[in-house]
């Protein structure tokens, strides 16, 4: 193979490998709202299709993982191309463990859907709306090479942090008030973390979309506000 046509295939294997992480993006985040709406539905046949999605999204993110190593051993990148499969490995594992939160957020539906709710779940649902802008916007930036987008995930990160200490906040006093309810609450504390924590894996993924297209190596605190201690 010539060097023009080796760096087209090259192209077209990376771009490739990119629609692949997309997809799996969409997927993950597909699952994530849709657990979200089960539990606050109390939808448990919802909830445990989820579950069983989680496989697809498993041997997707497996695919990805395989196509990559295979890429590095036929054509041993350097610079721009070993940046881009290096990272997308990286952006894989994060999109699956978006997986298997929604399964964990599912189970916790499964779990309440026979039983009475102890308020209206509104924060939790907002949360989601928020991590699935931020998703949108890192695989948007990824697809199109536009790190701005990437960037505008940061801030973002610090709304899914605050909803998270508001709804501890809430449930503690509410099990302070209501001892019974300390079970279910405990649950919703879960579900807020699981969320919480799902936020610091897009902002991975937006990290690293920044670095396939510039090269540079940021974090995401830099751009957001400092921590309170």
């Amino acid at each position: 193979m010539n060097q023009i046509n080796a760096r087209r295939q090259i192209e077209t294997e990376l771009t490739e490998l990119i629609r692949m992480a997309i997809r799996l993006g969409k997927m993950s985040e597909e699952s994530l709202t849709r657990a979200v709406w089960a539990l606050k539905n109390q939808n448990a046949d919802v909830a445990r299709e989820i579950i069983k999605r989680d496989d697809a999204i498993d041997d997707l993110a497996s695919e990805i993982d395989m196509a990559c190593m295979q890429f590095t051993a036929r054509f041993q990148p350097l610079g721009e191309d070993l940046r881009t499969v290096s990272s997308l490995m990286h952006i894989a594992v994060d999109l699956e463990r978006l997986g298997d939160y929604a399964s964990n957020i599912s189970k916790a539906a499964i779990e309440v859907a026979d039983k009475e709710l102890m308020k209206p779940l509104i924060d939790i649902p907002r949360m989601v709306e928020i991590l699935s802008e931020m998703l949108e916007k890192s695989l948007e930036a990824l697809e199109s090479k536009n790190d701005a987008l990437a960037y505008r995930v940061f801030p973002l990160d610090d709304i899914v942090d605050d909803l998270e200490k508001q709804i501890m906040r809430e449930l503690l006093l509410l099990m302070m008030e209501r001892p019974q309810r300390i079970e279910q609450a405990t649950l919703l504390l879960n579900v807020a973390r699981t969320l919480e924590r799902a936020g610091d894996h897009i902002t991975n993924v937006a990290e690293r979309a920044i670095y396939i297209i510039t090269g540079k190596t940021i974090k995401a605190s830099a751009y957001r506000r400092p921590k309170e201690h």
